[in-house]
C-alpha cells in the first residue's frame, strides 16, 4: 500500500498522526463451499469462553475498546486457544445462517487476538509480518485455522465468506483488526440472537467517533479509510458513504453532513489497540 498523505487531528487531548493508504482493498469473492448451511438447524455453539475473555480483558474508554494484551496470562491464553480449537472442530456447514454469521465474526476476532498475543509486544499488527508473498504485510494472508478440512486465513474469513455471503456493510463494524483506527472489538461475543443489535450499536459508535467521521476545521468531511478501501460495500461512491453515515449519525453530525457532498480525505490509525 502507498501513503497518499498525512494529517494531524486532535481526539480530545491526544494528537494523532494518520497515514491514509491505498484506495483499494481485497474484493469480496465468494468461496462457494461456505454457502452450505442448514436453515432448519437448531444447533447452537457456545461462545461463553470468548465472552468471558472479552469482559475480563477489554478496557473501554474515550470511545475506544482496548485489549489489555500485557495483562493476559498463560491461563487465559490457554482458554482462548481452547475456544479456538472448539471453533475449528465445529460442524459449520450444519449450522443455520444466523449461527454461521456469529461463528465467523467470533473466529476472526479471536484469531486476531491470538496472533497478536503470540507476537506481543508489537506497536502495530502490521509488524506481524507472517503473510506469504514478498509485498505482503501483517498476518491477514497467513493460514491460521483449519475448519472442515480447509485451511483459512483472516482474509478468507472476511473477504471470501462474511462479505460475499451476507453483503452487509455493517460487518465492517464487527471484525476487528487490533488497531486503534478499527471499529471497536465488542465487549460481548456475537451470537445468533444478538448479532443484529451489536452490528447496529457498532455502526453508531464508530460513525459518531472522530476516527469514523469528522468535519475538520475547514468544514470538510474526513472519514475512516475503511470507507475508501471498501467503498463498494458503502454504495460505491462518496454519496453512498455519506448516506450511510447519515443513517447512523447523531443529531449534530447528521446536521453537519447535510452541508457536504464529497469526502475530502480519509484517515486510519494502525497503532495496536492496547491500553
Amino acid at each position: 500500500m502507498t501513503v497518499a498523505g498525512r494529517r494531524r487531528f486532535l481526539w480530545g487531548t491526544v494528537a494523532l498522526v494518520v497515514a491514509p493508504l491505498a484506495d483499494a482493498a481485497p474484493k469480496a469473492e465468494l468461496w462457494e463451499k461456505w454457502e452450505k448451511h442448514d436453515a432448519s438447524s437448531t444447533l447452537s455453539l457456545d461462545h461463553s469462553a470468548w465472552d468471558a475473555f472479552l469482559k475480563k480483558h477489554l478496557r473501554p474508554g474515550g470511545g475506544i475498546n482496548r485489549l489489555d494484551y500485557a495483562a493476559i496470562g498463560e491461563d487465559d491464553k490457554r482458554v482462548l486457544r481452547g475456544y479456538l480449537q472448539a471453533l475449528f472442530d465445529a460442524p459449520v456447514s450444519s449450522l443455520s445462517r444466523g449461527e454461521q454469521r456469529a461463528y465467523w465474526i467470533n473466529l476472526y476476532n479471536a484469531l486476531t487476538a491470538d496472533v497478536v498475543l503470540e507476537h506481543y509486544p508489537v506497536e502495530s499488527i502490521r509488524e506481524i509480518d507472517i503473510s506469504p508473498g514478498f509485498l505482503s504485510s501483517g498476518p491477514w494472508g497467513k493460514k491460521l485455522a483449519r475448519v472442515e478440512g480447509e485451511e483459512l486465513s483472516l482474509d478468507d474469513i472476511e473477504h471470501r465468506i462474511l462479505r460475499p455471503i451476507w453483503r452487509d456493510a455493517r460487518l465492517h463494524y464487527a471484525v476487528n483488526c487490533a488497531s486503534v483506527g478499527c471499529p471497536n472489538l465488542m465487549t460481548d461475543a456475537f451470537t445468533a440472537g444478538n448479532t443484529d443489535a451489536l452490528l447496529e450499536s457498532g455502526a453508531r459508535d464508530f460513525v459518531n467517533h472522530p476516527r469514523g467521521a469528522m468535519i475538520d476545521e475547514d468544514g470538510e468531511l474526513v472519514v475512516s479509510s475503511i470507507y475508501r478501501w471498501f467503498a463498494e460495500d458503502f454504495g460505491g461512491d462518496d454519496r453512498g458513504v455519506i448516506e450511510h453515515l447519515r443513517q447512523y449519525a447523531a443529531a449534530d453530525l447528521r446536521a453537519a453532513l447535510t452541508e457536504v457532498e464529497t469526502v475530502a480525505d480519509d484517515q486510519y490509525d494502525w497503532r495496536l489497540n492496547s491500553p
